[in-house]
């Protein structure tokens, strides 16, 4: 071991070198190839409108440690969607340290391709430690939840309202996680809600390993009447029970998943409180009665909202304390 190291002294500083440069030629191809296309996506960042705080250390650091999860939605994977416009508006610098604090918390691993986008979020299939998940990441560029102010004003788990963007958005992301949860807590059928961290949601993913479930509108219903009984009765316990309001209660926004309808954006949904409640109570029955005289069945909004009002629900109990 003695003349090893004595060996080792004695080594002139270019015959390391020597060696080091050997050891570094043999690293696999591939990865090499692989190193380089990451170098080129980061420098692309940094030299883009917006993203030049990826040139300092710490974020360059935070962005290559969860770079492989972020394949998916990079070009990298088999799903080449967000090009780079799309990349700078969704993944900003906010969103990337939220899905760095899920990784690491280990509530997510990858966000593998993208299920929906809209106005205020994009949704993309991700997979986390307990199998796929729907992330749910919203908007931090924009001033849509300006409009939106009208669902948040009046509740009172969130008072202390701030009218800055940023807050605004973080307020509505909280407010459908818990929304999410005091939903399903009496049995109701919505995804189950995991995580939320700032301005992304982790929920549960309905769908298959292609594609997500189906929007209500989007399918062919065979037993129209069935489905309204079951919809009819989310709305009565939601009310009842939950003591909320959907708020945007639509086709749009009801998924079809094995064959059972799940409903989905619960982002507005308010407490029996607000001063607005009853208005979307009708406004979301009204919606329901639509969808089911488009379907054939003959029902009128007064005959739905007494249902809502007054439908028996003394077999519904809540699954677990708020």
């Amino acid at each position: 071991m003695s003349r090893h190291n004595d060996w080792e002294n004695e080594m002139s500083p270019n015959s390391k070198q020597h060696r080091n440069n050997h050891k570094r030629r043999k690293i696999n191809a591939d990865q090499a190839h692989s190193n380089s296309e990451s170098s080129e996506f980061i420098k692309s960042l940094e030299s883009s409108k917006g993203t030049g705080w990826m040139a300092e250390k710490r974020y360059n650091k935070m962005f290559k440690e969860i770079e492989d999860g972020l394949s998916g939605v990079m070009g990298d994977g088999p799903f080449d969607w967000v090009d780079r416009r799309v990349f700078d508006a969704v993944f900003d610098r906010l969103t990337l340290m939220s899905l760095y604090k899920l990784m690491k918390l280990g509530t997510l691993d990858t966000l593998d391709f993208p299920i929906a986008r809209g106005k205020e979020a994009h949704v993309f299939h991700g997979t986390g430690e307990n199998g796929p998940v729907a992330v749910k990441i919203f908007h931090t560029s924009n001033a849509v939840f300006k409009n939106l102010i009208q669902y948040i004003e009046g509740d009172p788990r969130f008072g202390g309202l701030k009218r800055r963007h940023r807050d605004l958005v973080d307020i509505w992301v909280r407010k459908e996680f818990r929304n999410l949860s005091r939903l399903e807590k009496w049995g109701l059928g919505v995804p189950k809600p995991i995580a939320v961290h700032k301005n992304v949601l982790v929920m549960e993913y309905l769908g298959t390993s292609n594609a997500p479930s189906p929007r209500l509108r989007d399918v062919h219903i065979e037993d129209t009447e069935a489905v309204y009984d079951e919809l009819l009765e989310f709305l009565a316990v939601t009310w009842q029970k939950a003591k909320m309001v959907h708020g945007d209660f639509s086709p749009y926004n009801i998924l079809w998943h094995i064959d059972r309808p799940v409903v989905i954006d619960v982002g507005q949904a308010v407490v029996q409180s607000h001063p607005k409640s009853q208005e979307f109570l009708v406004r979301d029955v009204t919606r329901l009665v639509e969808w089911a005289n488009k379907g054939g069945l003959d029902i009128d909004l007064a005959e739905a909202m007494y249902d809502v009002l007054n439908m028996d629900l003394s077999q519904i109990n809540m699954q677990e304390e708020e």
